[in-house]
């Protein structure tokens, strides 16, 4: 009677992985996909940091779009001037104090295309005008 039982089951464990197999990839594919966002996050951000402050010691925009691109060389596709926002366009030289923004749009593609096309992501520097 064991013997019988032992022999129907043989496949069980051949069906039970394939049934589990699928979940598990995507939840790889998740895990990887989050932790490339997450990066890029991070780079945005601290590329935004540095061109804030660039803008707000220069008072210059195109410097300060320089200096963002060159802080997210690692970016695959590169960053464009159109996706760096510098606001307002030139500290007040005299007056009360002014913040200075910079904000990057950036629409970072999905490694595996698994999930969709991409995700929005986005990175904000402010800073007060003249240190």
């Amino acid at each position: 009677m064991a013997r019988r039982r032992l022999r129907d089951e043989r496949g069980a464990s051949a069906v039970e992985f394939a049934l589990i197999v699928p979940l598990l990839v995507l939840l790889v594919l998740g895990i990887v996909e989050f932790s490339h966002a997450f990066q890029v996050q991070g780079t945005l951000s601290a590329a935004a940091r540095e061109g804030v402050r660039v803008m707000a010691l220069q008072n210059d925009p195109a410097a300060a779009r320089a200096t963002v691109r060159n802080a997210t060389d690692s970016l695959s596709p590169s960053l464009t001037n159109a996706q760096i926002a510098v606001a307002p366009a030139a500290c007040p030289v005299t007056g009360s104090p002014t913040n200075v923004r910079v904000t990057i749009t950036y629409r970072m593609p999905y490694l595996t295309g698994f999930f969709g096309s991409g995700l929005q992501l986005r990175g904000t520097g402010v800073m007060r005008c003249n240190g």
